[in-house]
């Protein structure tokens, strides 16, 4: 961890993916998912969390999202490419996400 400088650590995750899919897999088997930079590596998702979250990380499984063609008004458009991570936590381990559990 220490060739990664703690400055990119902290720019490699950009924010917790909620949806109902990845609220599911965090309650059922100890995954989070992650919106991640397009240039991250596994080996950085993986510092990044452990230096984030203080906690210690399994395996980390990397998707790149393609973005979707829309139309914005009369023209066509297309949203970006992104990529997000899916994080499984060793046993035991939970990461708080505050604000992401709504009543």
């Amino acid at each position: 961890m220490s060739a990664i400088s703690k400055e990119r650590l902290i720019n490699v995750l950009i924010a917790p993916h909620v949806s109902e899919k990845s609220a599911r897999i965090a309650e059922q088997g100890g995954q989070y998912v992650f919106r991640v930079r397009t240039d991250a590596t596994k080996p950085e998702i993986r510092a990044a969390v452990e230096f984030m979250f203080e906690v210690k990380v399994d395996t980390v499984r990397v998707i790149n999202v393609a973005g979707k063609s829309k139309k914005f008004g009369r023209s066509l458009g297309r949203r970006s490419d992104w990529k997000k991570a899916y994080v499984r936590l060793a046993e035991g381990q939970t990461i708080e996400m505050a604000g992401a559990e709504r009543a």
